[in-house]
């Protein structure tokens, strides 16, 4: 079995003075404690994207108190709704100059068979679609950061090691509807396949910019808390995760790794903690990675701000 890297935040993370992060789903859970980790190194602006105003507010503030010294904001974001997501855009971009790290945490799983507002099934409506239009959208400032001097331009997807356990290709064709033959289990793996090869993609197509994908290990977060009567899930949160879950700080230690280690290689999906070749077969695609790319790309025509 691969052994990670030995990788301690609190000492190993270097110092993100100038830097802007935004972390989406920076409320709860490893989000937050992504946030918290990293506000200790000193970057400039730390901003906290989440649809719940209380729970991010409340990270907010949280975060301010571990580390007055920081400039932290509140991003109202909901990835499910592209409206949603340009009025958050366009809110990020008329606040900042640059952007060095953005963390594509947030994330649902299971719940009901519907769509989101735009049409796509639920799940991957919000963890791929949400995060890909955000994605176009900071494209710009990205690339504008990219080109200065020293700089060192990351994006971290959260996937999971179950991007391998459902369907084992991408299902364009159940994507624009409620997706009602297939499990919320498979639905959810779908949606992390996606996150993990749209990294592959972007580091592809934005060779200037580091963009790789986690899997942060079993993490008992609120992500199993409303699963929409799934006994799959609800088995997972009350059997499974207990018995081989990792504290949030532990969990937290890929994706923060991830952004800021020296050696991360692009397009790359690493599992605790920075250990590589864990993925499916369709995880190292180059086929998938293009055909996701300009399947999402069709679908974000004129998705403009």
């Amino acid at each position: 079995m691969a052994k990670g890297v030995s990788f301690n935040p609190a000492k190993d993370i270097p110092s993100q003075a100038g830097k802007v992060i935004l972390i989406t789903g920076g409320n709860l859970g490893l989000g937050k404690q992504t946030a918290l980790d990293l506000a200790k190194h000193s970057p400039s602006e730390l901003w906290i994207a989440a649809r719940s105003a209380d729970t991010g507010n409340a990270a907010v503030e949280e975060i301010k108190k571990a580390s007055p010294n920081v400039a932290v904001h509140f991003l109202r974001l909901d990835l499910s709704s592209f409206k949603a997501v340009k009025e958050a855009a366009k809110t990020f971009l008329a606040s900042v100059s640059r952007l060095d790290l953005f963390y594509m945490n947030a994330g649902i799983m299971g719940g009901p068979a519907v769509t989101t507002v735009d049409g796509y099934e639920r799940q991957f409506g919000t963890n791929h679609m949400g995060h890909a239009l955000l994605f176009k959208l900071l494209k710009p400032l990205l690339l504008k950061t990219a080109s200065i001097p020293g700089s060192d331009v990351r994006t971290v997807s959260l996937s999971s090691s179950g991007h391998g356990y459902g369907k084992k290709d991408l299902l364009f064709e159940s994507m624009k509807n409620k997706a009602e033959n297939l499990s919320p289990i498979d639905k959810y793996c779908h949606s992390k396949l996606a996150n993990l090869i749209y990294a592959r993609a972007l580091a592809k197509h934005f060779p200037e910019i580091t963009s790789v994908s986690v899997h942060p290990g079993d993490i008992h977060t609120g992500l199993f808390s409303s699963n929409g009567g799934s006994w799959f899930i609800t088995m997972l949160r009350l059997v499974v995760v207990p018995l081989i879950s990792v504290s949030v700080e532990e969990g937290a230690k890929s994706e923060l790794w991830a952004g800021t280690a020296r050696g991360v290689v692009n397009g790359e999906y690493y599992e605790p903690v920075g250990v590589t070749g864990k993925g499916s077969v369709q995880a190292y695609s180059d086929k998938l990675a293009d055909e996701l790319w300009d399947w999402t790309e069709g679908e974000l025509e004129g998705q403009e701000i």
